[in-house]
């Protein structure tokens, strides 16, 4: 997929006549692909047919409809097993023929007494294959459904969002005005916002991301319930989703999925427990970020012209953004070094991460004693350890000349960004070089798309390894 988004964009010609290396085009695809959002191009070059082929590379990448693909494949596969049991009740059916003839007349004695006594085998066997098979198809059934319920509460949702946040640009001249000055429309900002937030991707069509609405707070009110919905509490409103179907519709399936969560093997169907303790997960961590950045950035520099409402706003859609939507409303290189740790530590946790009190009994039984080499061997963290240090190996002429772009900490935000496919940035900025070079141009992209072909690769490498980290 990333291929072919690749070729598409070096296909389709840009808005604006630039020489794009083909190098940054593959990464912008990859970053498309895999919902990362590091950025390597401003986003205000790429056309309008550039920015829809962007849109199919992060709704097909997202983690929504590769969960709906694996249904499809779970579906196929509840199929086949019930036509197997099918067959087993034929076979059941056929009597067995004996070879010898001394067993013919044993066999017809025996016989002869089970239908004395009322016992028939054979009976007792079919009803058992019949129960399971009943059971089969129901839960084939049930997961066919799963699959039409994803599905069709995707689309609503990102038809729903798409027309809200239409309606509000189309209604707010601010909004819209700022949409007017780049010169992209309102129905193409709108899709491919509402796409890469149900995504969790972080592109915005704007090179400054939402930093340019952060006075509509209207705006992003729209957009913070999809951030949450195609990320940390997807689970809990799938789970409510079918709950309301069950209540209406009264059908057997959704009942068969509520209380059979465990026989349906979806990543993203947890029990009523789970979820409301991932909801409560979401909001402690929310509060610790909110209080935190408020009591840090609340007269920096990046809340300057806005009220006291719009600095709550806006503070609240930043830090919702850490886990794991990456959509700005403040430049990350202007936050604290405290701040940017936090977030560090919000993007590499998982998005179903809970303080979960109950044991579960199929972890209990896969638990192995292994030794500290293995746990070192095979732990993330320890990847991630060396892909910054190869980073550092890699750049370190920049680390030397640039410090304040480059250091250990804004290359490790964007390590782990690319990792948990976050898209948060520290950029880049001419102002913070040490020596100022007049050839030196200030662009809205991520500090990866300021790094060596080799330092891109390896960011490329750690967005795969996020994407497929399960």
């Amino acid at each position: 997929m990333s291929v072919f988004g690749f070729l598409g964009l070096k296909i389709l010609k840009p808005r604006v006549p630039l020489a794009l290396s083909n190098f940054d085009l593959f990464f912008t695809s990859v970053s498309s692909a895999t919902v990362s959002s590091m950025t390597a191009v401003e986003m205000e070059v790429f056309s309008n047919s550039q920015l829809l082929l962007m849109t199919f590379l992060m709704f097909f990448g997202g983690e929504v409809f590769t969960s709906m693909l694996g249904l499809l494949f779970s579906s196929s596969f509840n199929l086949s097993q019930n036509q197997s049991l099918k067959n087993r009740v034929t076979t059941n059916h056929i009597p067995q023929v004996p070879h010898n003839p001394n067993q013919i007349e044993i066999n017809l004695v025996s016989l002869k007494k089970k239908n004395e006594l009322g016992v028939d085998d054979r009976s007792s066997d079919n009803n058992i294959v019949q129960d399971e098979n009943k059971l089969g198809e129901l839960k084939h059934r049930s997961v066919k459904c799963l699959g039409f319920v994803t599905l069709g509460s995707t689309m609503v949702l990102h038809l729903v969002g798409s027309g809200l946040v239409s309606t509000y640009i189309s209604i707010v001249p601010s909004a819209r005005q700022v949409l007017r000055n780049k010169g992209i429309s309102v129905q193409t900002f709108s899709v491919f916002t509402i796409v890469s937030t149900i995504a969790s991707c972080g592109f915005v069509p704007t090179n400054e991301n939402l930093i340019v609405f952060k006075q509509n707070s209207g705006l992003l009110w729209l957009i913070l319930p999809f951030v949450y919905i195609g990320n940390t509490l997807y689970a809990p409103f799938l789970r409510l989703v079918i709950w309301v179907l069950d209540k209406v519709m009264k059908r057997e399936e959704f009942s068969y999925i509520q209380k059979n969560y465990k026989e349906i093997s979806f990543d993203h169907l947890l029990s009523g427990v789970h979820c409301w303790l991932l909801v409560a997960t979401v909001l402690g961590f929310n509060l610790i970020q909110f209080v935190l950045f408020c009591c840090l950035e609340w007269n920096s520099e990046n809340m300057e012209g806005l009220n006291t409402y719009q600095k709550l706003i806006a503070s609240l859609f930043q830090i919702t953004s850490a886990r794991h939507a990456g959509e700005n409303v403040f430049d990350l290189s202007d936050l604290s070094s405290a701040i940017l740790v936090l977030f560090i530590v919000m993007m590499y946790l998982p998005p179903y991460t809970t303080f979960l009190p109950i044991g579960d009994d199929t972890n209990e039984k896969k638990k192995e004693k292994t030794s500290l080499k293995e746990c070192l061997l095979f732990s993330q963290l320890s990847y991630l350890a060396i892909l910054v240090i190869l980073i550092c190996v890699t750049e370190s002429k920049s680390l030397k000349e640039d410090p304040l772009n480059f250091n250990v900490l804004n290359i490790t935000l964007e390590v782990i960004s690319a990792y948990g496919n976050v898209g948060f940035s520290t950029g880049y900025s001419c102002k913070r070089k040490l020596k100022a070079n007049a050839n030196c141009r200030d662009l809205c992209v991520g500090l990866s798309g300021k790094m060596s072909n080799k330092g891109k690769f390896i960011i490329i490498v750690v967005m795969f390894f996020g994407r497929l980290k399960k």
